[in-house]
């Protein structure tokens, strides 16, 4: 029988099944009153709802918000009149196979849910693929550069202690924090209480800052070896490059358990939130601490970087325009000598061609670590305008796939940075098959004594 009124389907707010009827309550004057309609039908505005439909649509509520906790659907979305800002109907989340209308009105974009769950699965296969991935890519490349180097004497070199500390640093991030970032993109929920909370946030903090400060020591490193390479070894001792690599491991606590644990880096609102509600973690800053940390964590370190590398550029390109000038000044001499006869090589070349191999060495290190540097910023870059921009802006909101996108770019640089050096740096490239072979020979060795 119809149900008079002129409100919207949206405007219903609680549908109760059961086995014998349904009972129907609107947001109208008259809402405490109640209609039994018998089934196997409805009518609404003279319209006819089956009561498999009001079942479904029942379920795509519930779908739906399994999908807002799942952080697959944005919470902002605005439901109603089969319009979502997102492109997403309940309809198409949960499926109305039965034929008949939505509940919110007919839904141009209807999936069904079989076809929801599996995509739902193959989203979150990728997802654990790709997570999966970054967080193996990390620890055993930095892992291999480790290694590499306390086996191999010709990499031990005061540059490379930057360099095994880096790999430590990237190989922590990895473990401490992509590990906690990754069950929750998973699961989509925090299930480690308040106080781990702000152990992996503080985690987090602390070895994504160091990774990008041991990038500027080695920036300031190749700047002082290529541009002053007379003054490096007075300049680089191994006595300054440890108080280096001491400051580098201790300033970023100052910017992570310090104020995380203390409470120092958010609202008090939030704090109290956080602490009532262990189920959840958040990491909601103050604009003090955005400023302050993001200055910290990316943009100096970033501005120093960039600087270092524009001068390692410029003088390497220098040096490259005088070798030429000096050989074809010593082409020409040697045009217009009368030599019957040359033996060996004259010391004046051997010293030209000792010159040019060393020019070629300096710039493909400093192309080397534009390469690093160029990863570096694409890395983090996103992240950090993203930070800043969200906190300095209280209306802006971000759909939490995005913020999770953005993370997982910027931990992505930790395992760049070994695919980089064995590329790009013939030493390292050597030493890690040297290292390979050995791993795998090992392996097969205690495979086939376990099989015997």
């Amino acid at each position: 029988m119809p149900i008079n009124g002129s409100s919207p389907p949206s405007s219903l707010l609680l549908i109760r099944l059961s086995s014998t009827n349904i009972t129907l309550m609107t947001n109208e004057t008259n809402a405490n009153s109640s209609i039994a309609l018998p089934k196997p039908a409805l009518y609404y505005g003279g319209q006819r709802y089956n009561v498999i439909d009001v079942e479904q649509d029942a379920i795509a509520n519930m779908k739906y918000l399994n999908f807002v906790a799942n952080g697959l659907v944005d919470e902002n979305v605005m439901v109603g009149n089969d319009v979502m800002n997102d492109a997403v109907s309940i309809g198409g989340i949960a499926g109305n196979d039965g034929g008949g209308s939505s509940l919110y009105g007919p839904s141009s974009s209807s999936v069904p849910v079989d076809a929801s769950n599996e995509s739902h699965l193959t989203f979150v296969i990728v997802k654990c693929f790709i997570i999966g991935f970054i967080i193996l890519a990390a620890i055993l490349g930095n892992m291999l550069v480790i290694i590499s180097v306390m086996r191999h004497r010709k990499l031990r070199i005061i540059t490379n202690y930057f360099v095994v500390s880096l790999a430590v640093a990237d190989m922590l991030v990895a473990l401490c924090a992509m590990t906690f970032n990754a069950s929750v993109e998973i699961s989509g929920k925090w299930m480690f209480g308040s106080v781990m909370c702000d152990v992996w946030n503080s985690f987090d903090v602390y070895f994504s800052t160091a990774s990008i400060m041991h990038l500027c020591c080695i920036s300031v490193d190749r700047y002082y070896a290529i541009v002053q390479p007379l003054d490096y070894p007075l300049i680089m001792t191994s006595r300054r490059v440890f108080i280096m690599l001491i400051i580098v491991w201790l300033a970023p606590a100052l910017l992570s358990f310090l104020p995380i644990c203390s409470g120092w880096y958010t609202t008090s609102e939030n704090w109290k939130y956080l602490k009532s509600n262990p189920d959840i973690c958040e990491f909601k800053v103050n604009k003090a601490y955005a400023i302050v940390s993001s200055s910290v964590s990316f943009w100096i370190p970033g501005i120093v970087m960039l600087s270092m590398y524009y001068r390692i550029y410029q003088e390497a390109d220098r040096q490259e325009r005088l070798v030429y000038r000096s050989k074809v000044a010593a082409l020409l001499l040697e045009k217009h000598l009368q030599i019957s006869q040359i033996p060996k090589p004259r010391p004046s070349i051997q010293v030209e061609q000792s010159t040019i191999s060393t020019m070629r060495r300096e710039r493909k290190a400093a192309r080397t670590l534009g390469i690093i540097m160029s990863a570096f910023l694409l890395c983090w870059l996103p992240f950090f305008l993203w930070y800043i921009t969200s906190s300095l802006c209280e209306s802006c909101s971000t759909p939490r796939i995005v913020v999770g996108i953005l993370f997982w770019i910027g931990y992505f640089n930790s395992a760049l940075n070994p695919i980089i050096y064995a590329y790009f740096n013939r030493d390292f490239r050597a030493a890690f098959k040297k290292t390979l072979k050995l791993a795998l020979s090992y392996f097969i060795l205690r495979l086939t004594a376990n099989i015997w």
